[in-house]
């Protein structure tokens, strides 16, 4: 019996492109290549003699004959679908994630293998992030962001669920920190920042009892990485995230001079946008993800400065 009916790979590519508006926007969404994506929908052109796709403007829509054919294949495909199992792997499915690269590299790859250990069909691929991210890229389920200011609002449409990075710490250099016997010593020693929160320091000296003119600060850097590296580098001290150093406090290659913290009322956030069902990967995620920042704040965060 010969089929006269098209590959499912070409009505699936058919069918992304037509409802994503893009052939890069339908691959991600298979798991292929654009190339992939690109020659099926061909194919199928080919072999059903119409252009199904206006590939004129900047985005890619269905012509009348396209339009028409796909009302006609969608319900087979939903049938399809809902035909899978329920207890059936769904391969080739990452959680496609956009993570602020500070707590990417320092907090949250260290911990990929307990996450694989605990969840083994979640499988991670990450997304470059983006500083002016809108949460609006077809190509990423979820972000972690930071919150710019402690009362600034996210985005419509978008649900934020808090992780860690609250708490700031002054630290420096061993031999720096042997040598300070109160925090107003501290001032008289070069004060690194992040340039985009200088105010950081003086939320820290505030919390001592330091209520002085804002203190007059040396270098800043604009990457919390390039920041903990000068510090390392025993260029000064600088008040840091807690959860960023875990690897320079446990090495013995950063200390805190003084104990307590201060919280920034910022943090990072695991974000996704409301009207998207969530698959059952994120979710895993998310319970998973959260659960390890109580974890960590159990174990590595003691009282607050001042207290």
């Amino acid at each position: 019996m010969r089929f006269r009916s098209p590959s499912l790979a070409e009505l699936h590519a058919f069918a992304a492109v037509a409802e994503l508006g893009s052939f890069s926007a339908a691959a991600q969404a298979l798991s292929v290549t654009q190339g992939a994506v690109s020659r099926a929908v061909q194919r199928l052109e080919s072999e059903l003699g119409l252009a199904l796709l206006a590939r004129g403007g900047a985005r890619v829509t269905p012509t009348p004959d396209g339009a028409g054919y796909l009302a006609r294949i969608k319900p087979a495909l939903d049938t399809l679908e809902r035909a899978v199992p329920l207890g059936a792997t769904q391969a080739g499915q990452p959680l496609r994630m956009a993570p602020v690269p500070s707590l990417y590299a320092r907090w949250l790859v260290p911990r990929l293998p307990a996450l694989y250990a605990q969840h083994p069909q979640v499988k991670v691929e990450f997304r470059r992030w983006q500083h002016d991210d809108r949460f609006e890229r077809d190509d990423v389920d979820c972000w972690i962001n930071p919150k710019p200011a402690p009362h600034s609002r996210w985005p419509e449409g978008v649900v934020a669920q808090y992780l860690l990075g609250r708490e700031l710490v002054p630290v420096c250099n061993p031999a720096r920190a042997a040598r300070l016997a109160r925090p107003q010593d501290m001032l008289q020693h070069p004060l690194l920042h992040h340039s985009a929160h200088p105010g950081d320091w003086a939320l820290w000296l505030k919390a001592c009892g330091m209520l002085a003119p804002p203190p007059r600060l040396a270098s800043g850097f604009d990457l919390a990485a390039a920041l903990i590296e000068a510090v390392v580098a025993d260029m000064g001290i600088a008040v840091v995230q807690l959860c960023l150093i875990e690897r320079e406090l446990a090495s013995g290659q950063l200390a805190m001079p003084f104990g307590g913290w201060v919280s920034s009322g910022r943090g990072f956030y695991l974000c996704r946008r409301a009207e998207r069902d969530g698959s059952p990967e994120l979710h895993a995620f998310a319970q998973w993800a959260m659960a390890e920042s109580r974890r960590w704040r159990r174990h590595a965060v003691g009282k607050p400065a001042g207290t």
